[in-house]
């Protein structure tokens, strides 16, 4: 462990746990719903637990799935082109099958508007450059 990272001690190690166990409560949520994101919710607790918990770190990024990705945006801060794709396909996919599934105007206006305001935050997200 890095001096940047040195171990909180007292009331904010574990409010920083407990915060970041619940953002890995919420990122298992957003796998199965649409409007609540998966990957920002694992970088904040991929972030509350290396000052809180290591060994919880360490099995986050140990994750067959989410683990490259949280790996890639700590040694870089980028995200894997082929990710950015897919997560923009998910998106319009689980925000149009969102849309057609509600009946209230507002609620589907305020869809729209959510699945829109996330592809713009993806876009804004630097992307790994490709290797020469």
């Amino acid at each position: 462990m890095s001096p940047d990272h040195a171990p909180l001690r007292g009331p904010a190690r574990w409010l920083l746990f407990a915060a970041g166990l619940a953002c890995v409560a919420l990122a298992a949520l957003g796998a199965f719903l649409p409007v609540l994101p998966t990957t920002p919710f694992l970088l904040v607790a991929a972030m509350c637990f290396v000052r809180t918990s290591p060994s919880l770190h360490r099995k986050l990024l140990a994750n067959r799935v989410f683990g490259p990705y949280l790996a890639q945006w700590q040694h870089d801060h980028t995200i894997p082109r082929a990710a950015k794709r897919k997560a923009y396909g998910l998106v319009v996919a689980s925000f149009a099958l969102s849309i057609a599934l509600v009946h209230a105007s507002w609620l589907r206006w305020t869809l729209a508007g959510l699945g829109a305001a996330l592809l713009v935050f993806l876009r804004c997200l630097p992307t790994t450059p490709r290797a020469k």
